[in-house]
């Protein structure tokens, strides 16, 4: 019995994780790629980050953006980048959010972030 218990134990962490806390579009705009000291940004995390600062704190949102109810917290907005590491991004859509301004689907799960255009 108490083998069953760990095995079912087991399962039910992995698919926790496995479900999505929520998902949200995100327009990567001119404004979502400097900080709020005009400083230009570099890092992929750094511009999602923003993006989400500007859509909750500041309310500048473009016509495309969603909301979301997790990066709401500004706790929740400092763990963008590790989230980003823990999660997945290719390469082309890593490049378009640097060097264009495309609008992305973001996935959210407890750790992790999945990022792709949409």
């Amino acid at each position: 019995m108490s083998k069953f218990l760990v095995i079912i134990f087991v399962i039910s962490l992995f698919s926790a994780e496995g479900m999505a806390r929520e998902v949200y579009y995100a327009k990567i705009s001119e404004n979502d790629k400097y900080n709020s000291y005009g400083d230009r940004l570099r890092s992929v995390a750094d511009i999602l980050r923003q993006d989400r600062a500007n859509y909750h704190r500041f309310f500048i949102r473009d016509r495309e953006d969603s909301g979301d109810r997790f990066f709401g917290y500004k706790r929740n907005r400092a763990r963008m980048a590790s989230m980003l590491r823990n999660g997945y991004i290719s390469r082309a859509t890593r490049n378009a959010i640097l060097y264009r301004n495309p609008v992305v689907r973001v996935v959210v799960y407890d750790y992790r972030i999945e990022v792709e255009l949409d």
